[in-house]
């Protein structure tokens, strides 16, 4: 029982980032905008996050920073996908890319140093008592309670509010949304940062709360992760808190099965092996059930074009 429990335990801390930066890409791609950069800003926001709380010995001033750098990353794709109109695939792997060499460069006097301060397990009175699920849920760092409520309240401002129908429609038909007054660049400008922001956040989240250290390649390929659960979630918020704690199980399963003597390189694969077929039973979902991404996602608004 303490084994499963110490499992699901991990599973939780694992699929934090990646519900975080699910929620930010869903809103992003409501909005019409693919964003692939997801990688660079997650880097970004891990570095920046550790070296703020290195410097400052407050993880809080570090997590502000790091969600503030992974959303101006993001306006930099903003930019390129919405005022110049430039091919948005391109530009968020160019986005990636950038990232992720910031991080490397930055984050070079920073490996091997310990942080000090982190992001630690509060329990909640109480709840935390509750027999087996007391310990899983109820026992768990303060970022993760978060992301559960930022996925709920996310949920709750794109299907019940008056500005989640503007960020579904602009996705949807940005032409008619133009028609009826609303500033479609405004709206994907600040869908765009605000999964920036996400995903800075989810950045963080690896440094401060999961793995209180730095290493180059600390996302380890979670922001194309985040990309493939998008899609599973059909870009909805609360069905990102199942695809993210799935894939995190998935994640901690490599780390269980190291003592059968399956060979390293192969359990490093599992996630990545999941991911695609998560992504072609979804797909195949998706266009049997004619659900799935937003009409204009990835393509170019011009006002004024017929």
């Amino acid at each position: 029982m303490n084994l499963i429990i110490s499992i699901l335990q991990r599973t939780m801390v694992a699929g934090t980032p990646l519900l975080l930066g699910t929620i930010g890409e869903i809103i992003t791609e409501r909005s019409g905008i693919l964003n692939l950069g997801i990688e660079g800003m997650m880097a970004l926001g891990a570095i920046i996050g550790f070296s703020v709380t290195y410097i400052t010995k407050n993880p809080t001033l570090g997590l502000i920073a790091a969600i503030l750098s992974g959303g101006i990353l993001s306006l930099l794709h903003a930019f390129v996908s919405i005022t110049i109109r430039g091919i948005q695939t391109l530009s968020g792997l160019a986005i990636a890319m950038i990232g992720i060499g910031l991080a490397g460069m930055l984050g070079k006097s920073y490996i091997g140093a310990p942080l000090s301060v982190r992001f630690s397990e509060v329990a909640i009175p109480g709840l935390s008592k509750i027999p087996f699920i007391g310990p899983i849920l109820f026992n768990r760092d303060p970022l993760f309670y978060i992301g559960i409520i930022l996925a709920v309240v996310s949920w709750f401002i794109l299907f019940k509010t008056r500005w989640g129908i503007i960020i579904r429609s602009v996705g949807e038909n940005p032409k008619a949304s133009d028609a009826l007054g609303i500033n479609v660049s405004l709206v994907r400008y600040l869908s765009t940062f605000i999964g920036g922001c996400f995903a800075g956040f989810a950045g963080a989240y690896l440094t401060l709360a999961y793995m209180p250290s730095w290493i180059e390649g600390m996302t380890g390929g979670r922001g194309w992760i985040v990309i493939a659960l998008t899609i599973f979630a059909q870009w909805d918020p609360l069905r990102a808190i199942l695809g993210a704690y799935l894939f995190g199980g998935v994640d901690v399963l490599q780390y269980i099965l190291q003592p059968l003597g399956i060979p390293v390189p192969i359990l490093k694969m599992t996630p990545y092996f999941v991911t695609i077929i998560v992504l072609i039973i979804t797909a195949r979902e998706v266009m049997r059930k004619h659900l799935g991404a937003p009409k204009s996602l990835g393509e170019p608004f011009i006002k004024g074009e017929k």
